[in-house]
This record gives C-alpha cells, structure tokens and sequence, in this order.
C-alpha cells in the first residue's frame, strides 16, 4: 500500500474516532475532562469504538504461606514435553506448578511480584509439598537466579 493511501486511510479512522468521542461527550453533559471520562469506557479496537466497562478487582479468597522456587523448560527439570504444561497449554510468562491447586486458578505473590497475576497450568514431582510453587521462567540460568523463597501467596475468586 501507498504511503500517502495508508496516511489517508489512518486520518479517515482517526478523525471518526475523534468525531464520535465529541458526539459522546456532547450527549454525556458538561463534563470537566472528556478525556478522563472517557478512559475505562470506551475502548478502541480496530477501527471502532466500543463501549466497555473495567473488569471487576479479583477477590482474594485465601492467603497461605509457600515456598517458591522456579523452573524453566529444559529436559532435567521436566518431562519429555518440556514446553507443554500439564494441564496441556504452552509454557509462557505468568504460568506456576502446584500440586494442591486446580488447573486455571490464579494467584499473586504480592511480596515477589506486586499485582501481577499467575495461573496454575502445571503439576511439580508428586514428592513437593502442596505449600511449594514452581514459577516457569524462558531460561535456565533465570530460574536458578530467582532461587528459593519464602513467601505468601493470594488465591484469587475466578
């Protein structure tokens, strides 16, 4: 496509966007800042504007103290599908091992991590206590750096 075709093409969608977020604001009142008002409801995807609402906060639902150690996808710290977790998705950031959790339960590690969000998409050796987590790290060398660790963890409502 044209350079000056796809400069058209994006001043086109954009001044619709524009248009339709100064009808938006006009039907919405005096309002002291649209651009505030308008963030967390309105969401663009593609060329459109559709209107959305923020995801509710996870509720905690249990606290319990683990020990957290990590792993990554090489052949002596798993199985003979290092990059495909038990519960049968690919490995990728935010994914933990635990023996007592179900499949898709998400957790926090507020001390290690803050907010960030992990999901348990993998099982450890059945000898690991139901009190220990495996973090999937890329590389061998992140995991061992990462260590062993006691802390807390949040069980999240799903």
């Amino acid at each position: 496509m044209q350079k000056s075709l796809k400069y058209g093409l994006f001043l086109l969608i954009g001044t619709s966007i524009i248009n339709n977020i100064q009808v938006f604001s006009q039907q919405a009142g005096e309002i002291a800042n649209p651009e505030e008002y308008l963030s967390g409801i309105l969401t663009i995807e593609e060329n459109s504007l559709i209107a959305s609402s923020p995801l509710p906060e996870p509720k905690v639902v249990k606290v319990m103290k683990v020990m957290a150690t990590a792993y990554s996808s090489t052949p002596h710290e798993t199985d003979d599908t290092p990059f495909i977790t038990a519960s049968g998705s690919g490995v990728r950031n935010g994914i933990i091992a635990n023996n007592m959790l179900a499949f898709g339960t998400k957790i926090r590690l507020p001390e290690l991590y803050g907010e960030k969000i992990f999901v348990v998409e993998d099982r450890m050796n059945p000898r690991k206590s139901n009190y220990h987590i495996d973090i999937w790290f890329p590389s061998n060398r992140e995991a061992k750096n990462f260590g062993a660790k006691l802390t807390n963890i949040e069980v999240l409502s799903n």
